[in-house]
């Protein structure tokens, strides 16, 4: 029997979830518009990047850094664009 489109199956001796989208097997990726725990929303889809801070009158080099950081982890995550 071939698949059909949207056909999701779990692949136990790999522990992942695969669907066949497009003519082939996608493994690994789930696909959604929202994640919710405990009725609360804690991912959802990603938002507009975010610019590192820059300029103003007071300089302060160790937080710029530290937002850098969480600004660039936020955008490995996927959580925000780059």
């Amino acid at each position: 029997m071939a698949p059909v489109e949207g056909l999701t199956v779990y692949l136990k001796a790999q522990e992942l979830w695969a669907s066949f989208r497009a003519g082939s097997w996608e493994t690994g990726i789930m696909r959604g518009s929202s994640v919710v725990i405990g009725d609360k929303q804690v991912v959802g889809s990603r938002t507009a990047a975010i610019p590192s801070a820059s300029g103003g009158t007071t300089v302060d080099s160790e937080a710029r850094s530290t937002i850098d950081l969480i600004l660039a982890a936020m955008r490995q995550h996927g959580l925000i664009e780059t």
